[in-house]
């Protein structure tokens, strides 16, 4: 499977509507603390953005929605996978990507079997808090030996000047939120990092 080498994580369509047209060809939809109809509005709107733009729409968490709304591409956490319903996801069809802080969260992601494998965070994060420490760069490599033939994806503190360091020691794919949705200007980042991620492919 292939999937584009930079991967923007947003928390609303608006954000979706504002960004993909300016070449995102792969972007999750992560909302917190919505209600369910919201979140369905909010999906519904993001996937026919993504439709009309070629670009992969990820859905975080709401893996029922998903399934409920036609989508193909879901991302757990680990909690959300301890509770989610593999099979039910697998016979809809949708693709899997998941999660992982360390060995153990590695060693349960790989028994699902998913599409891509998400380690963080890389450098330090003001996203969230996190009971982790950075994991650096020289763990991007021992987690792509560990997982074979699927994406990797990095996330957590990365920058636009972080990107070629990632791609070198064994990422697939970048994610980014912060570096683009607390930047002064969202628009001209993206495009920063639409270029970044051409010109510097990952291994």
């Amino acid at each position: 499977m292939t999937l584009d080498p930079f991967y923007l994580i947003v928390d609303s369509a608006a954000w979706i509507r504002r960004l993909v047209p300016l070449g995102v060809k792969l972007v999750q939809l992560r909302i917190k603390d919505r209600s369910t109809s919201e979140i369905r509005a909010e999906i519904r709107e993001a996937k026919a953005i993504c439709a009309a733009h070629e670009c992969q729409l990820i859905v975080n968490d709401y893996w029922q929605l998903a399934i409920e709304e036609g989508c193909d591409f879901i991302h757990l956490g680990q909690e959300d996978l301890a509770s989610a319903d593999l099979s039910a996801i697998r016979d809809a069809g949708l693709k899997l990507g998941l999660s992982t802080h360390d060995e153990a969260e590695l060693e349960t992601a790989l028994a699902a079997e998913p599409d891509y494998i998400a380690l963080g965070p890389i450098y330090p994060t003001v996203l969230k808090v996190m009971p982790w420490a950075p994991q650096g760069l020289d763990r991007i490599g021992a987690w792509k030996a560990r997982i074979g033939n699927r994406p990797l994806v990095a996330i957590g503190g990365l920058t636009v000047e972080r990107l070629a360091g990632v791609f070198e020691h064994g990422a697939d794919i970048a994610a980014v939120v912060t570096d683009i949705t607390r930047n002064a200007d969202p628009e001209s980042r993206t495009l920063e990092w639409v270029a970044a991620s051409r010109q510097t492919p990952p291994n």
